[in-house]
């Protein structure tokens, strides 16, 4: 699992919103407090942010140690200032590789995602064999997969629908056991059968998807609770999301599981992924 961030709203630093809270993403790196499966992000960290005047695409650090290791970053994110940011601290899946290109923010161009959670990359392929136009990944991790998808949706779609058709897409896959001890994933053929039903909440089990995802497009957040927690912020210039709250004040608001959050410059609005 992993815990990521996104501000949308008037211009702030990369320090106050990933370092500066009493439980900022630094301090989730080694001790976060809502995480459900696992219990540290030490297999990297990556930032992406938005300088409009300069260019539509974001700029993007990215980096395969644990975020308190890297001076570096501590000594620019006080420098930098972004009106749009998504930060992530990896927890690699079992079998996944521990690499950069693995790390959050994905990007196609002049979008940002991060993937809190675990789904089989088989059945992420799967999807995309059907679809020729999807861009190549840039890690064979089921992260990058899954951005994947969701850039050849986002083409289609507006970005909300397409996060959310990815999403109900992959709910229902799962990781067989097929050894004592040991969770591999799924290889069933998903290009010669229709893929399984999205899990009702009582049936969900610890080897079904999570995927709790984050993306924006410089302009909107668009994020999901799928198996793993969400909260937001509203405040006077603008608006946090974040996988846990980074301090102690009442105002933070709790996304209930198995919903879609979009946040734009004027509203917040969420909806039910499954009624």
């Amino acid at each position: 699992m992993c815990r990521h961030l996104a501000w949308l709203g008037a211009p702030r630093t990369l320090a106050r919103l990933t370092m500066d809270a009493p439980y900022s993403l630094l301090r989730q790196s080694w001790a976060p407090r809502r995480m459900r499966h696992g219990t540290i992000n030490a297999d990297g960290f990556g930032v992406g942010w938005y300088a409009p005047a300069l260019r539509p695409q974001p700029a993007r650090l990215r980096r395969a140690v644990p975020m308190w290791t890297d001076a570096s970053y501590a000594s620019m994110a006080g420098a930098l200032a972004s009106g749009c940011v998504l930060a992530a601290v990896r927890s690699a899946s079992m079998g996944m590789p521990v690499e950069e290109s693995s790390t959050a923010p994905f990007t196609d161009g002049n979008r940002l995602l991060s993937h809190n959670g675990r789904v089989d990359p088989a059945a992420v392929r799967a999807l995309l064999g059907e679809r020729l136009d999807a861009p190549p990944p840039d890690s064979a991790c089921d992260s990058a997969l899954l951005a994947v998808l969701v850039w050849e949706r986002a083409a289609q779609l507006p970005l909300a629908d397409a996060v959310a058709e990815v999403v109900l897409s992959l709910s229902g896959a799962r990781m067989a056991d097929r050894r004592a001890g040991g969770i591999v994933p799924w290889a069933g053929d998903w290009a010669s059968e229709p893929p399984p039903e999205p899990l009702e909440p009582a049936a969900i089990g610890d080897d079904a998807a999570r995927l709790n995802l984050l993306v924006t497009d410089g302009t909107q957040l668009v994020a999901t609770t799928w198996r793993d927690s969400l909260s937001y912020r509203v405040e006077p210039d603008g608006v946090l999301v974040a996988s846990e709250p980074d301090d102690d004040e009442s105002d933070w608001i709790d996304v209930p599981d198995h919903h879609l959050l979009v946040v734009d410059t004027h509203k917040v609005t969420l909806r039910s992924l499954i009624s």
